[in-house]
């Protein structure tokens, strides 16, 4: 008699400890298969401009799943098209009677989900999605009077009261390693980024969460530098490589007041989800009414200088250019160069969302897009008022000694830090002198903060 077999179907999931999916799989069956569907137009793509970086970080990951997955005696099967009719295909050829995976939340997953599961009920294959992905069930969460939620305080404190599944290992075992299936090969993709800010797999990402825990996790939200303070953990979530609900139950156990704000923003990762079940639509409308309604520009030069780094102000140069070595830009100055994209160069949120999509590791549909929101003022945000960050003062504030800023605009490092955020106030010969005139080594400001601040400001209020 055949063994029963399972497929498990791997996404943003690429890992074996705290897996549901694949501990179920292994629990109910004798063997177990992983597989994963590449998409061909992802991979047929080229140039940092569509999404390579990440292409890159996942095929790594994927190749130190495949190798986790052969100590266990299994497999990670590599195949390219429509996972409607891959699965299927898979299935039979396996003597697969279940296919398992973790659940996600955006629209574009969850059609796919639905037909895969058609497909393969069609098949006379069982699909069985689970849990996974975030710390709880993201579709649970209701007011009291059975309603969504459509802001994070409240949702944080039923959240916080909501059940946890327990925190599981690594199957110690997935079958006898007798495969007589074509495993595939995944493509060679070379990293396109210089210097990487979180490495691919597994194994780097649950040594990330160990070096945080001992470091960034304790002091997190005291030091507000932009050279520091960051768990860089949100990669690892992103693909899965860390569980977000082991990441809960180690924060638990650590304790302490940076543990409980880190442990925060798994809850907002959660209440992104949350929004994005319960309101696919405002994924790309926002939540507030005003932001179908103020008005944006359209200046395509305004927006190459601000995805090159080239705008005249250091500090939003700084993170765009971070986020162009790096495929990451701290938090602060994601806040800081998102909203001089909407609100001194008027441009639309989409824009920025896309950009940030194409290039960070740690970009996931649902998250992004309620942050752009949030900096655009149309989000899932009780505040009264518009947050509009002058890129000079954040800078003074998150950038004392200036050590940002000359990292990632050399051409201004040979400034002191009282011109370095506004090289354009150094006299012409000081310009000279410390061997940056603006206009010629680095740009003018493209545009005038105050003046844009209020036009912004302006425009919103002619939209409310």
């Amino acid at each position: 008699m055949a063994p029963s077999t399972a497929l498990v179907w791997f996404r943003r999931d690429l890992r074996v400890h705290d897996h549901p999916a694949l501990n179920a799989a292994a629990a109910a069956h004798e063997q177990v298969l992983g597989v994963f569907v590449l998409d061909p137009a992802l991979l047929e793509a080229t140039g940092r401009g569509r999404s390579s970086n990440r292409t890159a970080f996942m095929l790594a990951c994927l190749a130190e799943l495949r190798e986790a997955l052969r100590a266990r005696g299994s497999e990670l099967v590599i195949r390219r098209g429509d996972p409607v009719d891959v699965l299927a295909a898979l299935a039979a050829e396996a003597g697969a009677s279940t296919v398992l995976w973790t659940s996600d939340v955006s629209p574009l997953a969850r059609r796919r989900d639905t037909a895969v599961t058609a497909a393969l009920r069609g098949a006379g294959v069982a699909a069985r999605p689970q849990s996974g992905a975030y710390v709880a069930d993201p579709s649970k969460p209701r007011t009291a009077a059975g309603e969504p939620f459509a802001a994070f305080t409240p949702f944080e404190r039923v959240w916080e009261r909501q059940e946890r599944r327990a925190v599981l290992g690594a199957p110690a075992t997935l079958g006898a390693g007798r495969w007589e299936l074509e495993a595939g090969e995944l493509p060679e993709l070379a990293d396109p980024l210089p210097d990487p800010v979180a490495r691919p797999g597994e194994a780097a990402a649950r040594a990330a969460l160990e070096r945080a825990l001992a470091g960034a996790v304790p002091a997190y939200g005291e030091d507000r530098t932009l050279d520091g303070g960051s768990t860089v953990l949100s990669p690892h979530l992103r693909w899965g490589t860390l569980s977000a609900r082991e990441t809960e139950e180690r924060l638990l156990a650590l304790g302490g007041t940076g543990a409980a704000r880190v442990r925060r923003q798994l809850a907002w990762r959660d209440f992104c989800a949350h929004l994005t079940l319960t309101d696919p639509g405002s994924l790309r409308r926002g939540i507030k009414a005003v932001g179908s309604r103020v008005r944006f520009d359209e200046h395509p030069d305004r927006l190459a200088a601000w995805q090159e780094g080239h705008t005249g102000y250091p500090l939003v140069d700084a993170g765009m250019r971070e986020l162009a070595t790096r495929g990451w830009m701290h938090n602060r100055a994601r806040m800081v160069t998102g909203s001089f994209l909407v609100h001194d160069l008027h441009l639309h949120w989409h824009a920025g969302e896309e950009h940030f999509a194409r290039l960070l590791y740690d970009a996931e549909p649902a998250q992004n897009a309620r942050n752009w929101q949030w900096v655009a003022g149309v989000g899932a945000d009780p505040a009264p008022f518009l947050r509009i960050f002058n890129p000079v003062t954040q800078a003074r504030e998150h950038d004392p000694d200036g050590a940002y800023v000359r990292r990632f605009v050399p051409e201004l490092a040979g400034l002191p830090t009282a011109l370095l955020f506004e090289p354009w106030t150094a006299p012409p010969a000081a310009q000279e002198a410390y061997g940056c005139v603006v206009g010629r080594d680095y740009p003018a400001p493209i545009v005038n903060h105050a003046a844009e601040r209020a036009d912004s400001l302006a425009r919103y209020e002619a939209a409310a």
